[in-house]
């Protein structure tokens, strides 16, 4: 059986690019942004379709920056039995237009959709929605596999964990069996021979390119509520891990298969558990593995000794959530956080050299004009090497996208908004969508500014611009943009 696996095209927007799979945020990026997610999901699900002898071709029509078009000509070229496709609330109108598309060009394949769109999930809209002849559930991998045995054997797929599909006659069944997802060592590696590994782009700490994105955990115990991957695509706060030595593994791989430079841990929260940190850090080492390497991390799960280990074994940049500066609205988000203590992390984070990147949202429950000085204060005052600011963005499924929508503060259902990015689809008690687009406007102009302005006055962004004038050159044309753009 052929099946074909896509991250299809999403290039709605004059001037962005739209990134969907591997990114727990799917959203638009400016033109001149170079960000690219790692798609794990499909890519694991390729290499476990491989492992059980399928006929396999998975396409990042995003990362290889395709039109239409030419994404619909490789599947065509493939002629599959099957066509998956991995989606997400904010494209989901573009998802949708490109299975049209394809039914158009080549005729009706059987169609998968998976992904981040919770509304799929629902009996209702599934029967409604001829374009999908089955939609799973959260982690998709191993039960699309399942899927994939019923329909070569010529069974009706209802032992299929998670599955959403109609019989012969129309009708629409769910499986409402806990989607299958094995102990993590049990995943073979993601199935990078297919795709364009050095364009995907993501580096704290400016870790030197081409860098690997890589899984060292799945899932996490916190319950923000604003967090899509743990209420959606696993249903819980699981947390599982992998072997130290099968992470090294895979990292040691992909340096001499793939002549990677550094590597970037895109966990939901890498470093929980201090001992497993730590030996990851040892055996990294051990191995004379010395090449830079990030993490996305909590503040708050880091003790002093593990950050020195991860040290020791070169991390040049680690990522942490901060979200708001207000004490009451990182609470009211169900966090979990202690900012005074996370602030202490930040500042002995920066001490031991590593680079830090934070990020933070606007418009989460209680965010007032007030609240939103005060996080541009911290960022002042604890000065990151590199940020993000996002607008509160609540996905369908989760605990914000139903607060949101009783207390009536959802100002759009229409899903093409769903970026995050640019356009705020509700409003606060306090503030309005115009509020909230204004502020990410001007944190990011701020934040722009005070970059310059540190190169001349700080003497150690001074002497790192002197040292890579060519570097400062194009972080300076960049700042310039932004400025630009957000005036």
């Amino acid at each position: 059986m052929r099946v074909f696996l896509g991250n299809s095209p999403w290039n709605t927007k004059p001037g962005y690019y739209g990134v969907r799979a591997g990114s727990r945020w799917p959203h638009f990026e400016a033109c001149t942004e170079r960000y690219m997610p790692f798609p794990f999901y499909l890519a694991y699900a390729a290499a476990i379709l491989e492992k059980a002898g399928y006929d396999v071709l998975l396409v990042d029509g995003i990362a290889e920056r395709m039109t239409t078009e030419q994404f619909i000509d490789r599947i065509q070229t493939f002629n599959p039995d099957l066509v998956v496709y991995e989606v997400s609330t904010a494209s989901f109108l573009t998802d949708m237009d490109t299975a049209a598309r394809v039914h158009q060009r080549i005729g009706r394949r059987p169609t998968v959709f998976c992904g981040i769109h919770e509304e799929m999930y629902h009996e209702r809209f599934f029967a409604q929605c001829n374009l999908m002849d089955y939609t799973l559930i959260g982690e998709y991998e191993y039960n699309l596999l399942e899927l994939v045995k019923a329909l070569e054997a010529g069974r009706e797929p209802v032992e299929v964990p998670g599955l959403l599909y109609r019989d012969g006659s129309g009708q629409v069944h769910k499986n409402n069996k806990p989607p299958n997802a094995p102990p993590i060592d049990e995943y073979p590696w993601p199935a990078r021979h297919f795709l364009p590994m050095r364009v995907y782009h993501d580096v704290p700490g400016n870790i030197p390119e081409p860098s690997v994105q890589m899984w060292a955990s799945r899932g996490c115990p916190y319950g923000c509520i604003f967090c899509a991957w743990p209420q959606i695509m696993y249903g819980n706060r699981s947390y599982r891990t992998r072997d130290p030595i099968d992470c090294i593994d895979e990292m040691e791989m992909c340096v001499k298969d793939y002549g990677m430079r550094s590597a970037y841990f895109d966990d939901d929260t890498f470093n929980i558990g201090e001992k497993r940190i730590i030996a990851l850090c040892e055996e990294k080492m051990r191995r004379g593995l010395d090449i830079p390497w990030a993490a996305m991390a909590r503040a708050d799960t880091n003790t002093r000794e593990m950050l020195v280990a991860m040290r020791r074994s070169n991390l040049w940049g680690i990522k942490y959530g901060i979200e708001s500066a207000n004490q009451a609205i990182v609470d009211g988000s169900d966090k979990n956080l202690d900012l005074g203590a996370a602030e202490r992390m930040v500042k002995f984070t920066k001490r031991l050299g590593i680079k830090v990147h934070l990020t933070f949202t606007f418009g989460l429950p209680g965010e007032t004009r007030e609240t939103m000085e005060e996080t541009l204060k911290f960022v002042r005052h604890v000065n990151p090497d590199s940020l993000q600011f996002s607008i509160c963005t609540p996905f369908p499924g989760s605990k914000m996208y139903k607060y949101m929508e009783e207390k009536g503060y959802l100002v759009s259902r229409h899903w093409d908004d769903y970026d995050g990015g640019t356009t705020a689809v509700i409003r606060t008690e306090h503030l309005d969508p115009e509020d909230l687009e204004e502020m990410q406007k001007r944190a990011y102009r701020e934040w722009e500014q005070m970059k310059i302005r540190r190169t001349f006055t700080d003497p150690l962004y001074f002497l790192k611009a002197l040292k890579h004038p060519r570097q400062g050159y194009h972080r300076l044309k960049y700042a310039l943009n932004v400025l630009r753009r957000t005036a």
